[in-house]
């Protein structure tokens, strides 16, 4: 079990409701602080069931790298364990805490939450307790907690592993990363953490200022993928499909109402998008089989109490993904 001595308070840390705004309002996401690479030679070398990912079906960051593990075929090489979705007062809490159904106990160390796994190796951590953790089963330690990192490391360190089939599968092409570069660059700001500056600005300037630029982001989303274009970039599956779509298939069943985001909706507002979002949905079950709207739709609704007091769950959209 992980333990830890330590006896200060985190709860600035763990507890969404003591999260602190700008001082005009606005909402700033902290860099991640475990930064390191699976590669050969190296400190954390790629090995079949070495690295364990904790994950959330509810975060969109937690997500991509699921989708990826399967798009790369890693199922076997990367155990995985989620917990619920119900954030609390001391953050992400596993099934033994909260069992909520889908999620797991901590089959390593038996945790309560997450924050144990990171005060278990930095006491002192100042940083918030967050999901996805790419986790050394060897060391006993973080590799990684930065999801657009890890999702670059699932896709080639461990292709020397991997049968041919799943080793050419390749999220980041060379020959297209300046065009995936340059859309990651506005997509995230404006759209992936978009709908979190409008969610949780606490002034009617900031939030004003972040919903229109995430709307004007959609809007050229939009016109990129017209022409019934079923991926972003080229003529084939990306990091940058990967990385919106997460957002994308939370729009319309939580950002929409929780996070204030409706001047439009993805099903009637946005035709090209709604349609790329189904297609890589129903047909791909990479994207479909790591999507729980359960704990998506439960997480939003439960664990922001700023902005849901109440904590009661929309019934809808229905349906929460249209058919193709």
């Amino acid at each position: 079990m992980v333990t830890t001595a330590n006896s200060r308070d985190v709860s600035h840390q763990s507890d969404i409701a003591k999260m602190k705004t700008e001082s005009d309002g606005s909402f700033k996401r902290l860099d991640a602080t475990f930064r390191n690479v699976i590669e050969k030679g190296g400190r954390f070398e790629p090995e079949k069931d070495r690295y364990h990912l904790y994950v959330s079906y509810a975060c969109p960051w937690a997500t991509r790298t699921l989708i990826v593990r399967k798009l790369k075929g890693l199922d076997d090489f990367i155990s995985v364990s989620v917990v619920s979705p119900r954030m609390g007062s001391n953050g992400w809490p596993f099934a033994s805490v909260d069992p909520f159904p889908g999620a797991d106990v901590d089959p390593l160390y038996n945790s309560q939450h997450i924050k144990d796994l990171y005060l278990s190796i930095a006491p002192d951590y100042s940083g918030r307790f967050t999901v996805p953790v790419l986790w050394d089963k060897k060391e006993k330690t973080i590799v990684n907690n930065e999801s657009s990192e890890i999702i670059r490391v699932l896709n080639t360190a461990f292709n020397h592993l991997l049968p041919k089939e799943y080793a050419e599968v390749d999220m980041y092409p060379e020959s297209l990363r300046p065009k995936i570069d340059e859309l990651n660059e506005w997509i995230y700001p404006n759209i992936n953490n978009g709908v979190y500056r409008t969610g949780f600005a606490t002034t009617q300037e900031a939030y004003s200022t972040a919903v229109k630029q995430v709307f004007e982001a959609l809007d050229r989303v939009e016109t990129i993928l017209a022409g019934d274009k079923k991926y972003i970039v080229g003529d084939q599956l990306t990091e940058c499909d990967v990385r919106l779509w997460v957002t994308i298939i939370r729009f319309d069943p939580v950002y929409v109402g929780h996070f204030k985001c409706n001047i439009r909706d993805i099903r009637n507002g946005y035709p090209n998008i709604n349609k790329w979002m189904k297609n890589l949905y129903w047909n791909n079950a990479a994207f479909k089989d790591c999507t729980n709207f359960e704990h998506i739709k439960t997480h939003y609704y439960w664990s922001h109490p700023s902005i849901n007091p109440t904590r009661i769950v929309p019934v809808g959209p229905i349906p929460v993904i249209q058919p193709l």
